[in-house]
């Protein structure tokens, strides 16, 4: 089992590969039968994506580095407790579709396992 210096490391990859758009480094972090699950409250309608393994988070993940680009990202709170951990983050996303930018707070709930991500849900509210 990782201990909680080696988990935060992972994590803290993890958000700059998302944030800098490096879809392999991204890929890396996770396990190949990973889960990976989006649940937002987003305007005019809710969203909630689920993905399990590589070959379905693979191109959910690329779909959203090209769709989405994050600005001002800011990590608030990250939270270890064995080899889950919660992470609180926000960011000024810019979705290159519609040109807007929104002001997006996120929470993280995310498990580990073999040093790497084995769940991942992410829940979100733009502001």
């Amino acid at each position: 089992m990782m201990d909680r210096p080696e988990i935060e490391r992972l994590l803290r990859s993890l958000y700059a590969a998302r944030v800098g758009g490096d879809l392999p480094a991204l890929c890396a972090s996770f396990t190949e039968d990973a889960k990976f699950q989006i649940a937002g409250a987003g305007n005019p309608t809710p969203v909630a994506v689920t993905a399990r393994g590589l070959p379905q988070y693979r191109p959910l993940l690329a779909i959203m580095i090209k769709t989405f680009k994050l600005n001002d990202f800011e990590l608030l709170t990250l939270l270890v407790e064995g080899h889950r951990a919660a992470v609180h983050w926000r960011a000024r996303i810019y979705s290159r579709i519609t040109g807007t930018t929104v002001l997006t707070e996120l929470i993280d709930m995310i498990e580990t396992s073999d040093g790497r991500v084995s769940s991942y849900i992410e829940f979100f509210a733009p502001q």
